[in-house]
Protein backbone atom coordinates (compact mmCIF):
# COMPACT_ATOMS: atom_id res chain seq x y z
CA UNK A 1 0.00 0.00 0.00
CA UNK A 2 1.57 3.55 -0.72
CA UNK A 3 2.51 5.67 1.73
CA UNK A 4 0.65 8.98 0.62
CA UNK A 5 1.59 12.43 1.73
CA UNK A 6 0.98 15.89 0.40
CA UNK A 7 2.92 18.96 0.20
CA UNK A 8 1.49 22.48 -1.24
CA UNK A 9 3.55 24.77 -2.68
CA UNK A 10 3.71 28.21 -4.10
CA UNK A 11 6.31 29.30 -6.31
CA UNK A 12 4.68 31.29 -9.06
CA UNK A 13 1.97 30.83 -11.60
CA UNK A 14 0.70 27.34 -10.47
CA UNK A 15 0.70 25.71 -14.27
CA UNK A 16 4.63 25.31 -14.22
CA UNK A 17 4.71 23.70 -10.99
CA UNK A 18 1.74 21.38 -11.81
CA UNK A 19 3.07 20.34 -14.97
CA UNK A 20 6.24 19.64 -13.49
CA UNK A 21 5.57 17.46 -10.54
CA UNK A 22 3.19 15.33 -12.49
CA UNK A 23 6.24 14.27 -14.43
CA UNK A 24 7.93 13.20 -11.59
CA UNK A 25 7.96 9.53 -9.97
CA UNK A 26 6.52 8.79 -6.96
CA UNK A 27 4.07 11.71 -7.18
CA UNK A 28 0.55 10.30 -7.56
CA UNK A 29 -1.06 13.70 -8.63
CA UNK A 30 -0.37 17.51 -8.16
CA UNK A 31 -3.12 20.07 -8.52
CA UNK A 32 -3.79 23.59 -9.14
CA UNK A 33 -5.39 25.45 -6.41
CA UNK A 34 -4.86 28.86 -4.03
CA UNK A 35 -3.97 28.69 -0.22
CA UNK A 36 -3.12 31.41 2.59
CA UNK A 37 -5.70 34.01 1.78
CA UNK A 38 -8.27 35.52 3.58
CA UNK A 39 -11.60 34.47 1.05
CA UNK A 40 -13.37 31.75 1.48
CA UNK A 41 -13.50 29.94 -2.59
CA UNK A 42 -12.01 32.19 -4.34
CA UNK A 43 -11.96 32.40 -8.02
CA UNK A 44 -8.85 33.08 -10.35
CA UNK A 45 -10.10 36.14 -11.18
CA UNK A 46 -10.36 37.10 -7.18
CA UNK A 47 -7.01 35.71 -6.65
CA UNK A 48 -5.21 37.47 -9.82
CA UNK A 49 -6.50 40.53 -8.50
CA UNK A 50 -4.18 40.60 -5.37
CA UNK A 51 -7.28 41.04 -3.26
CA UNK A 52 -7.48 37.44 -1.83
CA UNK A 53 -4.66 37.32 -0.01
CA UNK A 54 -4.06 33.83 -1.88
CA UNK A 55 -1.19 32.14 -3.51
CA UNK A 56 -1.38 30.09 -6.40
CA UNK A 57 0.32 27.11 -5.44
CA UNK A 58 0.23 22.71 -6.36
CA UNK A 59 -0.54 20.23 -3.87
CA UNK A 60 1.52 17.25 -4.43
CA UNK A 61 0.44 14.11 -3.47
CA UNK A 62 3.54 11.85 -3.20
CA UNK A 63 4.42 8.37 -2.19
CA UNK A 64 6.52 9.27 0.58
CA UNK A 65 8.29 5.20 0.12
CA UNK A 66 9.58 6.54 -3.67
CA UNK A 67 9.63 10.05 -2.52
CA UNK A 68 10.24 12.29 0.34
CA UNK A 69 9.18 15.67 1.55
CA UNK A 70 12.95 16.61 1.37
CA UNK A 71 13.41 15.57 -2.08
CA UNK A 72 9.75 17.37 -3.23
CA UNK A 73 11.31 20.65 -1.80
CA UNK A 74 14.44 20.16 -3.65
CA UNK A 75 12.32 19.96 -6.93
CA UNK A 76 9.96 22.95 -5.51
CA UNK A 77 13.94 25.16 -5.18
CA UNK A 78 14.63 24.15 -8.68
CA UNK A 79 11.49 25.04 -10.03
CA UNK A 80 11.46 28.73 -9.21
CA UNK A 81 13.24 31.59 -7.76
CA UNK A 82 13.25 31.74 -3.87
CA UNK A 83 14.31 35.08 -3.89
CA UNK A 84 11.92 37.03 -5.86
CA UNK A 85 9.45 39.02 -3.38
CA UNK A 86 5.75 38.38 -5.07
CA UNK A 87 6.62 37.26 -8.31
CA UNK A 88 8.19 35.17 -10.70
CA UNK A 89 9.81 36.61 -13.90
CA UNK A 90 6.95 39.08 -15.43
CA UNK A 91 4.34 37.19 -13.20
CA UNK A 92 3.96 39.66 -10.06
CA UNK A 93 1.67 40.15 -7.03
CA UNK A 94 0.87 38.56 -3.79
CA UNK A 95 -0.53 35.77 -5.68
CA UNK A 96 2.74 34.33 -7.16
CA UNK A 97 4.51 34.32 -4.16
CA UNK A 98 7.12 31.97 -2.92
CA UNK A 99 5.41 29.87 -0.14
CA UNK A 100 5.83 26.29 1.74
CA UNK A 101 2.32 25.70 3.00
CA UNK A 102 3.20 23.10 5.64
CA UNK A 103 0.60 20.38 6.76
CA UNK A 104 2.30 19.79 10.33
CA UNK A 105 5.04 20.41 12.10
CA UNK A 106 7.98 18.06 10.31
CA UNK A 107 7.22 19.83 7.42
CA UNK A 108 8.02 22.98 8.82
CA UNK A 109 11.43 21.87 10.17
CA UNK A 110 12.04 20.09 6.95
CA UNK A 111 11.35 23.21 5.03
CA UNK A 112 12.38 25.60 7.33
CA UNK A 113 16.25 23.12 7.48
CA UNK A 114 16.28 23.17 3.49
CA UNK A 115 16.12 26.95 3.63
CA UNK A 116 19.16 27.45 6.02
CA UNK A 117 20.62 25.16 4.05
CA UNK A 118 20.55 26.91 0.64
CA UNK A 119 21.22 30.46 2.37
CA UNK A 120 24.47 29.02 3.95
CA UNK A 121 25.61 27.58 0.76
CA UNK A 122 24.64 31.29 -0.90
CA UNK A 123 22.87 29.39 -4.38
CA UNK A 124 21.40 32.67 -4.68
CA UNK A 125 23.13 35.74 -4.93
CA UNK A 126 19.79 37.25 -2.93
CA UNK A 127 18.02 36.14 0.23
CA UNK A 128 15.81 33.47 0.06
CA UNK A 129 12.21 35.17 0.25
CA UNK A 130 10.13 31.65 0.54
CA UNK A 131 7.59 31.92 3.20
CA UNK A 132 6.85 29.08 5.73
CA UNK A 133 3.37 29.47 6.98
CA UNK A 134 0.73 26.33 7.97
CA UNK A 135 -1.59 25.71 5.39
CA UNK A 136 -4.66 27.48 5.43
CA UNK A 137 -7.78 28.16 3.25
CA UNK A 138 -7.14 25.65 0.65
CA UNK A 139 -9.47 25.75 -2.58
CA UNK A 140 -8.59 23.22 -5.56
CA UNK A 141 -8.70 25.69 -8.49
CA UNK A 142 -11.65 25.81 -11.37
CA UNK A 143 -11.11 22.52 -13.58
CA UNK A 144 -10.03 24.72 -16.80
CA UNK A 145 -6.83 24.85 -15.07
CA UNK A 146 -5.86 21.46 -14.04
CA UNK A 147 -3.82 19.94 -16.50
CA UNK A 148 -3.48 23.11 -17.94
CA UNK A 149 -0.21 22.94 -19.88
CA UNK A 150 -0.77 19.84 -21.62
CA UNK A 151 -4.61 20.55 -22.43
CA UNK A 152 -3.70 23.56 -23.83
CA UNK A 153 -0.27 23.38 -26.12
CA UNK A 154 -1.55 26.79 -28.22
CA UNK A 155 -1.55 29.00 -24.97
CA UNK A 156 1.18 31.81 -26.07
CA UNK A 157 2.20 32.06 -21.67
CA UNK A 158 2.78 27.74 -22.31
CA UNK A 159 4.63 28.65 -25.27
CA UNK A 160 6.82 31.22 -23.97
CA UNK A 161 6.93 30.57 -20.12
CA UNK A 162 5.85 26.67 -18.77
CA UNK A 163 7.73 24.98 -21.83
CA UNK A 164 11.01 25.80 -21.59
CA UNK A 165 10.87 25.59 -17.77
CA UNK A 166 9.35 22.47 -17.90
CA UNK A 167 12.51 21.24 -20.63
CA UNK A 168 14.95 22.30 -18.93
CA UNK A 169 13.43 20.62 -15.41
CA UNK A 170 13.05 17.76 -17.47
CA UNK A 171 16.68 17.57 -18.49
CA UNK A 172 17.94 18.00 -14.77
CA UNK A 173 15.68 15.73 -13.09
CA UNK A 174 16.05 12.94 -15.86
CA UNK A 175 16.60 10.26 -13.60
CA UNK A 176 13.62 11.35 -11.54
CA UNK A 177 10.93 10.75 -13.94
CA UNK A 178 8.12 9.00 -14.80
CA UNK A 179 8.60 6.37 -17.36
CA UNK A 180 6.72 6.73 -20.47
Amino acid sequence: MANIQQATLGGGCFWCLESAFNTVDGVELAVSAYAGGQTQDPTYESVCSGQTGHAEVVRVNFDADKLSYREVLEIFFALHNPTQLNRQGNDVGTQYRSAIFYHDEQQKAAAEEIIQEISDEEIWPDPVVTEVTELNNYFQAEDYHQDYFSNNPQNQYCNMVVAPKLAKFKKTFASRLKSV
